[in-house]
């Protein structure tokens, strides 16, 4: 599974920045459950809400804009959610509702700005190499001037770092920010990841991935 290196990183991430279990926990955007059911495992109480949330006890299938939750929780995490939101404003003045005073909003995102030119034709060729061993499950146009403006299309309402920034310093005070990988965990594989960091390093390609946690002000 590609995406089981980058899960694993993810949830790391996150527990460093939680405060100790039992705290109450909402994760925004849940997707199959996989972060929540890691935290629910380590001892916090969690809530965890997406659309299309699995079955089970700590589950709710509800948009953030419907949930009717009132908390206060700890702390809310968010993994690559809060930039499929509509209305970016009223989601941040919502969490950070559900928050208790001092409580935290984790963030893990990545940002559509930043992945473009050298960056997005590197990530298009690390996918072609994967088609070519058999490891590529969808088909890639056979060129980058075919896949780029269909991809960037498919993407454009998606909120960029440049959106998402403004709306979490009205209402969180910076405790933590980093740039970081993303895209080996987009399909690649775990194993593209100290190159994808290497060549951030060097400055070949930009990172789109990025890390926040701010506190509720």
């Amino acid at each position: 599974m590609p995406e089981a290196e980058y899960q694993r990183r993810v949830a790391a991430f996150v527990q460093e920045q939680l405060p100790r279990p039992p705290a109450s926990v909402l994760e925004v955007g849940c997707g199959e459950g996989h972060l929540a059911r890691e935290l629910e495992a380590a001892g916090y109480d969690v809530v965890a809400i997406d659309p299309e949330a699995p079955r089970g006890e700590i589950f709710r299938s509800v948009r953030l804009e419907d949930f009717d939750g009132t908390g206060p929780f700890s702390a809310v995490v968010a993994s690559l959610s809060l930039h499929h939101i509509e209305d970016l404003a009223a989601a941040v003045d919502k969490i950070a509702g559900l928050l208790a005073p001092g409580g935290l909003l984790i963030l893990n995102e990545w940002d559509r700005g930043r992945f473009s030119g050298t960056t997005a034709r590197w990530y298009f060729h690390q996918r072609q190499a994967l088609a070519a061993l058999g490891r590529e499950q969808a088909e890639i146009e056979p060129t980058f001037e075919e896949w780029w403006p269909e991809w960037r299309e498919r993407r454009s309402d998606v909120h960029p770092y440049k959106v998402m920034r403004p709306e979490l310093d009205r209402r969180f005070s910076e405790r933590v920010f980093e740039w970081v990988p993303y895209l080996y965990g987009y399909r690649l594989g775990g194993e593209v990841e100290p190159l994808e960091r290497a060549l951030i390093a060097s400055g070949d390609i930009a990172a789109v991935g990025f890390r926040y946690v701010g506190t509720r002000v």
